[in-house]
């Protein structure tokens, strides 16, 4: 058989019993069954994975392979999500991996305060994303053009370009205004924020318009909040043409986790 590493998935309570449960027929990376190591207060979800396809050297190249790297994802989230479903869960980054289960219960004892205080303060709580989009048509309002060739021809063009130009730039403000609109709505509801980098390329196109993602936050919410949150969220744009907002959630606090050190990635 050939050799085997500890690939993490997420921490959670030692006490929290629905754990073994939600696991049970779960499958993760690699197809491999999923179980908990535990040390002291707080577990690890964990799963072995061929050495060859997840050491560092592998890795390196693996994460380059899209199909691959979706495949993983996908396990990976597949048993988060069971975890979260029963009991509060702090994720792991993708590709956590240790030599052993010795190793990971190793790194458990070594971030027991940290872990433990994390769980403390995500307990009730989901992660929401709020992405902001700024959406104008790719060509200009339809005009009448002067025949190609004759006086008036080079005007028309020019004034289809310049209000093309002026269109987008006001939905670009109009995009701005609901990326403050939403941070301000979520005052008094989200107990944190994560910013992310805003989407590029075919992550924010829309076929047929002019994509730009001008904000992609995440927020950390109370669950006896949620609804009030998403439905403040759906509705802060709705006044500014050519702006949408996406609400996405709940997730896991994979934006409010802190990652443990010593693992490869």
């Amino acid at each position: 058989m050939s050799a085997r590493l500890s690939y993490a998935y997420a921490v959670v309570r030692s006490s929290a019993t629905a754990a073994p449960a939600a696991l049970s027929g779960v499958r993760g990376v690699a197809g491999a069954p999923v179980t908990l190591v535990r040390a002291g207060p707080v577990a690890a979800a964990v799963s072995p994975v061929p050495a060859d396809e997840f050491s560092e050297t592998a890795l390196t190249a693996r994460l380059e392979d899209l199909d691959w790297l979706e495949a993983t994802a996908r396990a990976h989230h597949v048993v988060v999500d069971a975890l979260a479903a029963h009991t509060t869960v702090l994720p792991l980054r993708l590709a956590t991996v240790y030599r052993d289960d010795a190793r990971v219960e190793r790194m458990l004892n070594a971030r027991e305060r940290d872990f433990t205080s994390l769980l403390d303060r995500l307990d009730g709580h989901l992660e929401w994303g709020v992405k902001v989009y700024a959406e104008a048509d790719p060509a200009p309002p339809p005009e009448q053009d002067a025949p190609a060739g004759e006086p008036g021809s080079g005007r028309a063009y020019l004034r289809r370009r310049r209000q093309q130009y002026r269109t987008r730039e006001d939905v670009w403000r109009a995009a701005e205004e609901a990326a403050r609109r939403t941070a301000e709505l979520a005052r008094g509801l989200a107990v944190d924020r994560a910013r992310h980098r805003p989407q590029q390329g075919d992550l924010a196109a829309v076929p047929g318009r002019h994509v730009a993602n001008v904000a992609n936050d995440a927020y950390l919410v109370p669950r006896h909040l949620a609804e009030e949150f998403r439905e403040r969220m759906r509705h802060a744009a709705d006044d500014l043409p050519g702006v949408r907002v996406e609400v996405t959630g709940p997730w896991a606090p994979y934006s409010f986790t802190a990652q443990p050190e010593g693992a490869r990635r």
